[in-house]
């Protein structure tokens, strides 16, 4: 399953995160992809806030990693725009951060490919003029029952 939205502004962009982010409380790996600023970040940080993160939300581009926990959910954002190899990775543990309560948020996913646990749900943020487009595709069962869901809360925006 695929959704294309077109045209969204930054506060339709956290009006969508924040409408995905009840589907989510219980894990997943969500993979955020789009050239440098085309929304990652800004859709990521709204997520976080909807999920109940109540900390300042860093973007993790310098630190690759930043961690949260809201309720029994581990949240772990990572950027990886900085990785060269996805060998690098290997020193963050990120066996030790998939659990099953935990949702992996991963911008700039495709540089870290081979070290990452494979996508449930793959978001793109595309530049459309002053706008920017997003395509959310489904990569797995779970990723189906999120998208599924989160299509209905899609059509009611």
């Amino acid at each position: 399953m695929i959704i294309s939205l077109h045209g969204l502004d930054e506060p339709h962009l956290a009006r969508l995160a924040a409408r995905l982010a009840p589907a989510l409380r219980d894990g997943g790996t969500l993979y955020l992809r789009g050239d440098l600023g085309a929304g990652k970040t800004t859709f990521a940080r709204a997520l976080l806030q909807a999920l109940g993160v109540d900390a300042r939300i860093k973007s993790p581009t310098y630190s690759l990693v930043e961690s949260y926990r809201v309720g029994t959910l581990d949240i772990h954002h990572l950027d990886l725009y900085r990785i060269a190899d996805a060998g690098e990775l290997e020193w963050l543990g990120l066996p030790d951060l998939a659990g099953v309560s935990t949702l992996l948020l991963v911008e700039w996913a495709e540089r870290g490919l081979g070290a990452l646990p494979p996508a449930d749900l793959r978001l793109e943020l595309r530049h459309a003029g002053a706008a920017r487009d997003l395509f959310a595709e489904a990569r797995s069962a779970c990723g189906e029952a999120l998208l599924a869901g989160w299509k209905g809360e899609v059509d009611l925006l």
